[in-house]
Parts: C-alpha cells; structure tokens; sequence
C-alpha cells in the first residue's frame, strides 16, 4: 500500500511501499481517504511517548483518518464492509497511522460519519474537535461567563470558539487582523490583535474586572503567566501545550492547568452530530496530496485545519 514513512524519531516523512495490514479479532480495515494534520503528529514523529508506549519503524504517522471499512476480523460486529467511519487512531505499537492508504483499528475505536458528511469534513475532526470538546465540558462553560481563548485562529481554536459561544459563553479570541471577521463569524464576541500589545493588558483595558476562564493553546510557561494575570480569583486556565505549572496557578488561587483530551469514539460521535446539523463548522483551511505531508507536518501559523486526501 501507499504511505508516508519516517524512518526514525524526528525523520521527514517519505513516500514509501508497506505491507497492507490485516485486521485481527474485533478489528476493521479502513481504506483511507483523508488524513487531519495536527501539530501532535510532528510531536509523535519527534518521539514524544517513547518513554511510555512502544514504537514500529519505519514509522507512519498519522492519528486521525477517515474512510471506508474495507475488510472486518473475526468477531467484529459494530461495522460491515462499506461502512463509512471516521476515528482518532492513535494505538499501540505508535507508528500505524493514518498517513497510508489502509489503517487496521479496533472497532471502538471508529465512529460512523453521518451521510451528509464528506471523509474530508470527517477526517479534520477528531483531535481538534475533541480537544475543544473536553474543554468546554471540563469547564462547564455557561451563560454569563467571559473567555479568553488564546491562539483562537488554529484548528482547535477554531471549534473552541464555537463550542464555548454555543455554550453561552462571551468569547475574546486572540488572532491577527486578518482572521477577525472569521473568528467573528464562529462566535467571538471580540478579537484581541495579540501582535499591536501584549495580550493581558489588551483585555484588562476593556474588561478592568478580568475573565473567568482562559483557554491557552500556544502560550510557553512565561508568556502563559503573563496572560494568566487576567483571569479572576477562583478562574479557571488550561493549557493544552503543558506549559502551566500547577502549583504556582493554584497558589494564586486559580484552577485547572495542563490538559489532554480523554475523548473517544462516543464523543466524537456527539460532535459529528453537531456538525451534520449545522451547529459546528468544520474549519478547513487546506486540503493537500498525501505526498504534500513533509511540508505539512509541524507546519507553524495553522489558521484552521489542513487535511491530506489519498
């Protein structure tokens, strides 16, 4: 089969000839037709869970993909031959990914796309989406409860926008100038040009009596202490680049801090829904050649997501 290969922790990804795996007890096939890019994909390529999972090489990269079930093991009973099925594929050994023209996976790990859904809108969902998700639900977001969402122009910024205003949620997204009106149309009641000032004072001059929770998705340790100083006593800040020492947020009486998106197949479902009844937007920015994945992968200054198609 067709796939791109690193052929070790860091590699660039490289078109390559691989076996075409076959599914085992409980697992489906899936015949790839789009593949979301996320900037965790370079970080798996960079080796980021050696220490705690096991990987193959060569290594193909890849987590989230969407398809159509083209072969079912033995006992397999969620999914037939033609289904369409879209998942966030990350399973051990690491290096089985969604990069290639076939993907094996267990079945609870797929999820079905619903008819009026493309394999592209599909395959662009799982990591951010979810991601955006789990944060909103994590916070309980509510009418009158202001937000800051820092790095809102990237894909999954893109959905927390959505999420957090359909939430009830005031959003102030942070974004250049040229993405304004686009964060304006998913649902930001207001947009900080975080390149004219620092962010903190931008806010704090509209909003002396600060935020109630901050949602920071590009922040390094520093610059996340500094925008933090705007959320209010007993906010909330989550950092889904691990960039939050803990400790120090909740000895100024803050909490949350570093976050991973637990969602899986259920949650996405929910979010598929959302999207096939217009209430969520996928935010596509590019649709590139699986080939194109070298100048794709790691790619800085996302303003949506971009999806590989086989």
């Amino acid at each position: 089969m067709r796939a791109m290969v690193v052929p070790d922790f860091g590699g660039t990804p490289q078109p390559a000839e691989m076996p075409t795996p076959t599914p085992g007890p409980g697992d489906i096939q899936i015949r790839i037709e789009a593949a979301g890019v996320n900037p965790y994909d370079r970080k798996l390529v960079d080796g980021i869970l050696k220490d705690r999972l096991p990987y193959d090489f060569p290594m193909i990269p890849g987590v989230d993909g969407a398809g159509t079930v083209s072969a079912v093991g033995p006992g397999t009973t969620a999914f037939a031959v033609g289904d369409r099925v879209v998942g966030k594929f990350l399973i051990p050994p690491v290096g089985h990914g969604t990069f290639a023209e076939y993907l094996t996976a267990p079945e609870t790990k797929a999820t079905p796309i619903p008819g009026q859904l493309t394999a592209i809108q599909a395959a662009a969902l799982p990591t951010a989406g979810l991601t955006a998700q789990d944060l909103v639900d994590a916070t309980e977001l509510g009418p009158g409860q202001r937000v800051l969402i820092n790095g809102a122009a990237g894909g999954v910024g893109s959905f927390l926008v959505q999420l957090a205003n359909a939430a009830g949620a005031e959003v102030i997204a942070t974004a250049r100038p040229a993405d304004a009106d686009r964060m304006i149309r998913l649902g930001a009641t207001e947009v900080v040009d975080y390149t004219r000032a620092p962010v903190a004072d931008s806010v704090l001059f509209t909003h002396s009596d600060g935020i109630d929770v901050l949602f920071d998705l590009v922040s390094d340790g520093p610059a996340l202490t500094e925008v933090a100083r705007v959320v209010r006593p007993g906010g909330i800040v989550y950092s889904t680049v691990m960039s939050a020492d803990e400790a120090a947020l909740h000895a100024r009486g803050l909490h949350g801090g570093n976050f991973e998106s637990t969602g899986g197949a259920p949650e996405l479902g929910r979010l598929l829904r959302l999207v096939a009844a217009g209430d969520v937007v996928v935010p596509i920015e590019a649709i590139r050649p699986l080939t194109d994945a070298p100048a794709v992968l790691g790619a800085r200054g996302a303003r949506g997501k971009t999806v590989l198609v086989l």
